[in-house]
């Protein structure tokens, strides 16, 4: 390998270095979303290094937070759960930070606009960026407001990812595509997250439409509840799935001691659909 093939891959960032290596490949990213804490923050980290060995490329950790308006009742009763037992975004990044070393694919931290603000966002980024995350999802964060954030997130070394919905019109959807960095995060259904039996056909050409737009890898999530999802998905173009109820849901109906090898046996499914 060049000298100069070596500074380009090494220009980066976590990311868009696993999507520049999955393109080679001829890949699809699979990314698992999990609560942070539900049931517990030590049964997180196991379910985090069972879906890193079972395929996952990169993994998506929500942070629980009180008011999850962009998540459906599985999601947010996980939440809710998770807060109940005492979890902190502190304590989440605490547990992040004890996985260096063990856990080396980007994790992307989904949180909402208040946590951040309360923390400060340049603390906030700076926090998380240490604790070993390499992205962030904030989906009420209005995209003026993610234009001013997006290079301080860069700065810490923090992708800061935006969402694109079904219903965004086209000049804001180039827009948003322009100002996401890792990748654009293409919303499947209108409404909230959860498990569906069925995609929206249109997101198909709207995976399409973001990648006509804007050279940056394009995700779907929302509604993917299975391995047909995924395989539905990758036919679409798309460069990466994003599965979270339909996860979530299997970690909530096993015992804590069984909750890693439950969610490696579905990222195992998905992988396989993936590819």
């Amino acid at each position: 390998m060049t000298s100069s093939a070596v500074t380009a891959t090494d220009s980066l960032s976590p990311i868009a270095a696993r999507f520049a290596s999955l393109r080679e490949q001829g890949r699809m990213a699979l990314m698992p979303f999990l609560m942070a804490g539900d049931p517990d923050l030590s049964t997180t980290a196991d379910v985090l290094l069972s879906l890193q060995d079972n395929g996952a490329d990169m993994v998506e950790l929500g942070l629980p937070y009180s008011d999850p308006l962009a998540d459906g009742p599985v999601i947010q009763a996980s939440a809710y759960r998770a807060l109940e037992a005492g979890t902190t975004p502190g304590l989440v990044l605490e547990m992040l930070a004890s996985l260096k070393g063990k856990l080396t694919i980007p994790v992307i931290l989904f949180t909402y606009s208040n946590p951040l603000l309360n923390r400060g966002p340049e603390a906030f980024f700076a926090e998380a960026a240490a604790a070993g995350a390499s992205g962030l999802v904030i989906p009420d964060l209005p995209l003026e407001e993610a234009e001013r954030l997006s290079p301080l997130a860069q700065a810490a070394g923090l992708d800061l990812v935006l969402l694109v919905a079904p219903t965004t019109p086209a000049e804001r959807m180039a827009r948003i595509a322009a100002a996401s960095r890792g990748f654009t995060y293409l919303v499947s259904v209108t409404g909230v997250t959860g498990e569906r039996t069925s995609l929206e056909g249109r997101v198909s050409s709207l995976v399409s439409d973001l990648k006509a737009c804007c050279p940056i890898p394009v995700a779907v999530g929302f509604g993917i509840s299975g391995p047909d999802q995924v395989s539905q998905v990758k036919s679409w173009g798309a460069d990466g799935a994003i599965v979270g109820s339909a996860l979530v849901k299997r970690i909530a109906a096993t015992e804590p001691s069984s909750a890693a090898a439950q969610a490696g046996e579905f990222c195992r499914q998905l992988r396989s659909a993936a590819d």
